[in-house]
């Protein structure tokens, strides 16, 4: 490594995934992820033993991610984290080590907005999206349609008023007595399911913006109603069950992107966070591109959900045009975009 060579360690923090990454010039060598098992059985993330297992995580994710670049920790640039938005107690695991590590080697740390940084997960691997398109935002905490202008100047245009719904596919899958996370179940149920077995109501809001609350009240009261007349009924019609109502989550989706994409006249679109994993929500968004003309980018899974990958490529970028952070920065769990 030469003298000018900019060499970024990241951490990710803000939920129940511990990360580490290693990027010189741009280049993500590696992206370590540690994933924690322990809330299965609580049914969804439990935010004080999330971050004890940061704790433990932390410091062997680091290392393999420093062992396994190549490069030494006295040859890093600069140290990136995750500022939020997050799990308090787990941000402040990632931005305590942050600070520390950067002090103890004299260099500057880089706070990262980690909704920014699933969208600068395209430009992690080729082909890279041409400014200014569109990135569907998705996960279990957000749901957004932004703007992107430029690496560092993104507008949210659209997000949902109440859940997200990466929610909405975790709490209708609970309603149908699947374990957590719910999703990715719904999601391979429903390849072998009928899309059009049952209509669960559309939520339209004024604008852009979305809200998935009303689908988990819809699904409740229908099955119901249906136990009530067959207690078997969710056992007898499961796949059909999860393909209609990640067709109806699907659909909600696209129609607010639709007519994002042409209000702003674009012609590239992307998503991003980890919903963007649903294989249905893939296909769908990759027949629409076609029929539409779009380019449409998708990044690889290892970079949809919580990765410091992307915390890497968005440090990268801030790095270059010199935005720092002080010592005295606090983790926030509320970050604006």
């Amino acid at each position: 490594m030469g003298t000018n060579d900019i060499s970024i360690l990241a951490i990710e923090s803000s939920c129940d995934e511990t990360s580490a990454s290693i990027l010189v010039n741009g280049k993500v060598l590696n992206n370590i992820v540690a994933t924690q098992s322990v809330h299965e059985k609580y049914g969804g993330v439990v935010p004080e033993l999330a971050s004890r297992a940061h704790q433990e995580n932390l410091i062997p994710v680091i290392h393999e991610a420093i062992t396994s670049s190549g490069i030494s920790k006295e040859q890093l640039s600069a140290v990136a984290f995750t500022r939020g938005p997050g799990l308090m107690g787990s941000l402040l695991v990632g931005v305590s080590f942050a600070k520390s590590f950067a002090k103890a080697l004299e260099i500057p740390i880089i706070e990262v907005n980690h909704m920014q940084a699933h969208v600068l997960a395209h430009f992690i691997d080729d082909p890279k999206p041409e400014f200014p398109f569109l990135c569907l935002t998705v996960s279990g905490g957000h749901t957004q349609l932004v703007l992107v202008k430029s690496h560092l100047e993104m507008e949210v245009v659209g997000e949902t008023q109440d859940d997200a719904v990466g929610e909405a596919f975790d709490k209708t899958a609970k309603l149908l007595g699947l374990p957590y996370p719910g999703g990715p179940l719904i999601d391979r149920y429903a390849k072998e399911g009928n899309p059009k077995a049952f209509n669960f109501p559309v939520t339209r809001m004024p604008g852009l913006n979305y809200s998935f609350s009303g689908i988990k009240t819809a699904v409740l009261y229908f099955l119901r109603d249906q136990l009530q007349e067959d207690p078997q009924f969710i056992e007898k019609n499961l796949p059909d069950l999860c393909a209609s109502i990640q067709a109806t989550l699907i659909e909600m989706l696209l129609i607010k992107l639709k007519e994002a994409m042409k209000h702003y006249q674009l012609k590239s679109v992307a998503i991003a966070g980890g919903v963007s994993a649903n294989s249905g929500l893939r296909l769908a968004l990759s027949e629409l591109s076609r029929r539409k003309g779009w380019n449409l980018f998708v990044p690889k899974f290892e970079y949809c959900t919580d990765n410091a990958g992307m915390i890497a490529m968005a440090a990268y970028y801030k790095y270059l045009k010199g935005e720092f952070s002080s010592m005295d920065v606090t983790p926030l769990a509320k970050m604006k975009f």
